[in-house]
Formats: C-alpha cells, structure tokens, sequence
C-alpha cells in the first residue's frame, strides 16, 4: 500500500512537470511565429534566413505537444524523456557556452536556464518513473 502512494506521487509529480514544460512553451514559442520583424530588431542583425527562424519555432512547438502527451501518461511514453531530455539540455549547454563566449545576451541566458531546469526536472521524472522497485 505505502509503495503504490509512493508510485502514485512520482506518476503525478512526472505528468505536473510534463504538462508544465508543454504549456510554458507553448506560451513562450507560439508568439515567436508573429515577431520575425521584432526579433530581428530586437536582436541584431536582422533575420536573413527565416526559413531557420520558422524551423526553428516549428520544431520547438513540436517537441512541446511531445511534452503535453507525455504529461497523459509518463509511463507509458517513458522511453521518450531520454530525447526530451537532451532537447532542453542541448539548448542550455549551448547558451551557457555563447554566454560565456559573450555572444549572446542574459536574456537569451535566462531562457536557457529555463531549459536547464526544466532538463533537470525531466531527469528526475525519468528516474522517478522506472518500473524497477
């Protein structure tokens, strides 16, 4: 009894994580197709190959309905964290790496280290969730 609660927690704490980091995303990354023009402006120079920047973006909010299904049942999908996992750890170690190049700003940084928490919790909610007692 006291280990199917403790089974329960981890299941619930893995589908809070999932199901935050998709939603996050989605509200980060889905205003981002809209602000070509801005982001160019913003973040000098300006965009010269946009079928990057819409890849990007594209791909990102991919990976975010990813999260979302893994936040149904984290079980089940288990098998994709690992790649969930290296998609947010890819992105902050990259960051970090330009940050201390001094080629990109601290906000760029902050949104890294979004990635890298969430990349984290992901490696948390992976353990938590081995079928293994």
């Amino acid at each position: 009894m006291k280990s199917e609660g403790r089974v329960e927690l981890t299941v619930r704490l893995a589908k809070t994580i999932y199901l935050i980091a998709g939603i996050y995303g989605l509200i980060v990354l889905v205003p981002q197709f809209f602000m070509e023009e801005k982001t160019g402006r913003d973040f000098p120079p300006a965009i010269t190959h946009p079928e990057y920047y819409y890849g990007f973006i594209g791909v990102a909010v991919a990976w975010q309905v990813l999260f979302l299904i893994l936040s149904k049942d984290p079980v089940r999908y288990r098998a994709m964290m690992i790649p969930s996992i290296l998609e947010k750890l890819s992105f902050a170690i990259a960051v970090l790496i330009l940050f201390f190049q001094h080629r990109i700003s601290s906000i760029i940084l902050a949104a890294g280290m979004v990635d890298l928490i969430f990349g984290v919790l992901f490696i948390l909610a992976y353990f938590k969730t081995s079928t293994r007692s």
